[in-house]
């Protein structure tokens, strides 16, 4: 791997040398293969699998960046969760209903914060808890703003086209109403860094009985207030 130390294990030199890589400036796939010497598939898998531990991130032009984790362990703190708690406790009191922060892992998201009413039936989701994109407002969300590989490893087995996709980003929100499971809804909103890129997704949810006649029609204004505002923190 050229000027890249080795350790003698490979798959750890090997992710090192991505995460050099990318440290220095963002990069395509191929120009992380060309930088590191590693073959397509095997620079892929690893920096998929290091977007999965939130080692690597995503550009909005598809460049693989240094991933927020990489900051997190560095500090010992996560700057999107401090800023995020107490706009979900606002969301929560406000709507009664159980609120969720997501993060994209991959293919995959995953749940880094949530809160629940003190009373009522609760849609529980537990940190740590990785769900599909393929159903459920949040994947939505996730997917239609995404990049276009996201959409073309999504879309094939989602419960959603491009079409809803589309009618996402012109709203600002997604909704489903027993989508992911038979009985629950939820509402969820893009949540944007200081360089405008979508770096989360806040959601409420709860039983759909409770949510008629629709989660959007309900909560709509105060999912997307509640996103802005999240994304305002993280500007300052």
């Amino acid at each position: 791997m050229g000027q890249f130390n080795s350790s003698g294990i490979k798959v750890l030199d090997r992710a090192v040398a991505i995460l050099t890589s990318v440290s220095r400036e963002p990069r395509t796939l191929a120009e992380l293969c060309d930088d590191t010497g590693l073959p397509r598939a095997t620079a892929h898998r690893l920096a998929t699998a290091l977007e999965t531990h939130r080692l690597l991130g995503r550009a909005g032009d598809g460049r693989w960046v240094p991933g927020p984790m990489l900051e997190q362990l560095a500090t010992g703190r996560d700057e999107l969760i401090d800023a995020a708690e107490p706009v979900m406790d606002e969301l929560k009191d406000a709507t009664n209903e159980s609120v969720q922060l997501y993060r994209l892992t991959g293919t995959t998201r995953t749940c880094v914060a949530a809160r629940e009413p003190e009373s009522g039936l609760q849609n529980t989701v537990p940190v740590g808890t990785r769900m599909p994109l393929t159903a459920g407002s949040a994947a939505r969300v996730f997917v239609a703003y995404g990049d276009e590989e996201l959409r073309e490893r999504v879309l094939p087995e989602a419960g959603f086209t491009e079409a809803d996709l589309e009618e996402v980003r012109r709203r600002g929100w997604a909704e489903s109403v027993s989508e992911r499971e038979v009985g629950l809804a939820s509402l969820s909103s893009p949540v944007f860094d200081a360089e405008g890129e979508p770096v989360a997704v806040i959601s409420l949810s709860g039983v759909a009985e409770r949510l008629k006649p629709s989660p959007g029609a309900l909560w709509a204004d105060e999912i997307l207030e509640a996103a802005a505002e999240l994304s305002r923190r993280l500007r300052r």
